[in-house]
């Protein structure tokens, strides 16, 4: 805020004011009196002695030389009339004074009336003019009328120039404070500021209070007065009032001011307070009341006026801008701090040095897409609603908590309460959702703080890395962010990049490996597999670049692909006279919960003219996770089209026997990892058989992956295995082989030699 002498002053012409620095009362106007006769002095301060000019009297001031004159209004700032002898040591000392009083000590404003005794010594018109000397008379013209009406004149005409600059330098402070208080940060530091602003205006201490109505009323209606709460107090003796109701003030003559001000939509103003009115808009008018020991003087209507408009629509701006942050930093459906309000936090900590100890935490609601895609938006976003309550109870509550993006919450506190067993007993009880139970299972990632911590967005990518490496373990794990995690992670995310790469400049192709009836050696089907070859020839692994595929979604469009590359490849099977072979093709369980997947499926059997006899998906038993229901009803709809489908790896996951009973599912996929220990002593050997004997009590077709020789072959064909797929038979191939080596089979393969 400015000085305290550099607001409005707002003259009255009719009160007592506060005396001025110098001992003189605003009532008076001071006249200084330059001469260096001393009876000048006397006779003029005799003859105006009891004059009052516009309501107030004359107070004189003296000096006896040009030296006397600048030094005593260095010291006072607020003369009005300067009577000012020609000639005193010098022919033209006062002349020369002129100068220095407009030029050197600015009183512009400062009235000069010229005064000689000897005529001969009057100023030429120019040095009038250019010193602004506003009036020349001899001392023989100035008899008492005469200086009456010399001194009313000027007196008037410096009181205009005072009234014309206070108005400049009101309206410019009205301009300066309305830019000041768009910028304030909240609404109640915006409050703070109109109640000191005020008090500035009014040259008195801020003490005061704001006051909002959140809806109109009558005058004739103070039963709602209980519905103004109080926004702040800007200072002083009235702070403890914050956010209380007005109907909860003790002071009648505060609740009465607020009251009539809102009721009446106007200014008060009395002895020892002001009562401000700023119309708001949709109801939200506000007033703000100031205090003062002291009778206030009246303030100007235009100014006062201006600054209520400014001022209110300043509130509106403020109110709007204090929106927008809790856009920009409040995450709206579970009203917590965003991913950006969690990073300042961060970041100032580190500021401090105040956070060695403490630990970022993200956690990660498992399969929460699934839950979105099986029980609707609404459903998750009630879920995501309760978990962020859930996060807010003892101990977490001494921590800061966020939703970082999605289905990712953020914790940042003490290492002694961002614990993993603290979050896990924290989510671990089910929430109750739509009058039902629902359990989550969440994977969280920690990184501690240390000496050497960067920023927080580095901590929370930190952080992320972590959660990943613990969702690569599977559901329901947790990982600390280190050194080799975070290399483990980094690589995982280059060949993410590369892998995309490959996709967008044909680096990726299928193909496809022959299916064998291991009772007569007919070549059966073939399955689809995609393969990646970089720029320098070499080979990836399936192993390596399907899980990050998977992991990231581009599965999606890398298995949409595949599938119409591979129902392409039957139209050239057809074409090449092998029609009974069925293609197979791998379906990951990301591609099989969405919900456009039967269409996608459709639409492609339909653009490549393929019969859906032709096709066989395969599936993991993975998709159980995406619920019975779901999937039951999925495969039962590919099923009434007339598409195949089989369960891949059997073996490997956790599948219940009642869960497999009731799917619709025509052929088991025995893993290889149980196939190459059938002639081996690892365990596992017994399983192949066990699966075998199961599929046939199912009514199931059973395949076995990964044969690689004829003991493994000959085994499968007593154990009962229907057909099976794997080197000893033929490896994966391009189209063209593929087609080349069907042509040199003769229609069937020795299966047992």
């Amino acid at each position: 805020m400015p000085e305290q002498d550099e607001f409005l002053s707002f003259l009255d012409e009719g009160k007592q004011s506060p005396a001025s620095p110098g001992g003189v009362t605003e009532r008076s106007w001071q006249v200084l009196i330059v001469d260096d006769d001393l009876d000048v002095h006397t006779t003029t301060e005799f003859a105006l002695g009891d004059v009052i000019i516009q309501g107030r009297r004359l107070e004189f001031l003296h000096a006896y030389s040009s030296r006397e004159a600048l030094q005593l209004l260095r010291q006072e700032a607020h003369v009005a009339v300067i009577l000012l002898d020609v000639v005193m040591e010098t022919e033209d000392a006062g002349l020369r004074i002129v100068r220095v009083i407009r030029e050197e000590l600015g009183l512009m404003h400062t009235r000069i009336i010229l005064r000689t005794g000897q005529p001969g010594y009057a100023p030429e018109i120019d040095t009038i003019n250019r010193y602004d000397i506003n009036d020349y008379k001899t001392k023989s013209e100035l008899i008492r009328n005469k200086l009456y009406t010399t001194l009313t004149t000027a007196i008037r005409s410096y009181d205009q120039l005072c009234r014309l600059d206070a108005s400049r330098h009101g309206l410019e402070q009205i301009v300066a404070a309305s830019n000041q208080f768009i910028v304030k940060q909240g609404l109640q530091a915006f409050a703070e500021g109109v109640i000191t602003q005020i008090a500035g205006f009014a040259g008195i201490e801020p003490e005061g209070l704001i006051c909002v109505s959140t809806h109109l009323t009558s005058a004739a209606d103070n039963s709602a007065l209980n519905f103004y709460p109080i926004i702040t107090a800007a200072t002083g003796r009235y702070r403890h009032l914050i956010q209380h109701q007005l109907i909860e003030i003790d002071d009648a003559r505060i609740v009465e001011h607020f009251t009539r001000c809102l009721n009446e939509r106007r200014n008060l103003i009395d002895e020892c307070s002001l009562t401000l009115f700023f119309a708001g808009h949709e109801g939200q008018d506000f007033a703000a009341f100031v205090d003062s020991a002291l009778p206030l003087r009246k303030l100007d209507q235009h100014l006062l006026e201006v600054f209520c408009v400014n001022i209110a629509l300043c509130a509106d701006n403020v109110a709007l801008v204090s929106r927008l942050q809790e856009y920009a930093f409040v995450d709206r459906l579970v009203r917590l701090p965003n991913r950006q309000a969690f990073i300042n936090l961060i970041d100032q900590r580190l500021k401090e040095r105040a956070c060695n100890q403490w630990v970022i935490a993200l956690i990660d609601v498992d399969q929460f897409t699934e839950v979105n895609d099986m029980l609707g938006h609404d459903y998750g976003d009630r879920l995501l609603g309760a978990i962020a309550r859930r996060l807010e109870q003892p101990p977490l509550d001494r921590c800061l908590i966020a939703r970082v993006t999605g289905d990712k919450f953020g914790v940042f506190g003490e290492e002694g309460v961002v614990q993993p067993d603290v979050l896990q007993s924290i989510l671990t009880a089910p929430f109750e959702i739509d009058g039902g139970e629902h359990a989550v299972s969440i994977s969280a990632g920690f990184v501690q703080l240390g000496e050497d911590s960067r920023c927080g967005e580095e901590l929370i990518k930190d952080a992320s890395i972590a959660l990943k490496h613990a969702k690569s373990n599977g559901f329901g794990q947790v990982a600390y962010y280190s050194d080799s995690v975070g290399t483990e992670i980094r690589e995982r995310t280059r060949l993410l990049h590369d892998l995309r790469w490959a996709f967008n400049h044909h680096h990726l192709f299928v193909v496809y490996q022959p299916q064998v009836s291991l009772h007569d050696g007919a070549v059966t089907g073939v399955e689809a597999l995609l393969r990646w070859r970089t720029e320098d020839g070499q080979f990836v692994s399936p192993d390596r670049f399907i899980p990050v595929a998977e992991r990231s979604g581009l599965i999606v469009s890398l298995g949409d692909w595949v599938l119409r590359t591979a129902l392409h490849a039957v139209t050239r099977l057809r074409a090449a006279g092998h029609d009974r072979l069925r293609m197979a093709v791998n379906v990951s369980a990301t591609q099989f919960r969405q919900p456009q997947f039967l269409q996608t499926v459709q639409e492609t059997l339909c653009d490549t003219a393929t019969h859906a006899k032709d096709l066989e998906l395969e599936i993991t038993e993975s998709v159980a996770a995406l619920g019975f229901d779901y999937v039951e009803k999925l495969l039962r709809q590919l099923k009434a089209i007339g598409i195949g489908v089989a369960i891949d790896d059997f073996g490997t996951g956790f599948s219940s026997l009642s869960y497999l009973d009731r799917l619709p599912v025509d052929q088991l996929k025995i893993d290889k990892s149980f196939i190459w220990a059938l002639d081996s002593q690892r365990p596992g050997r017994r399983i192949a058989g066990i699966v075998i004997e199961l599929g046939r009590k199912l009514g199931m077709h059973v395949l076995a992956e990964g044969v690689e020789t004829a003991t493994q072959a000959a085994l499968l064909h007593d154990l009962g295995c229907d057909s099976a797929q794997g080197y000893y038979f033929g490896k994966p191939m391009p189209l063209e082989d593929l087609l080349q080596w069907l042509s040199t089979q003769n229609g069937a393969i020795s299966c047992c030699d």
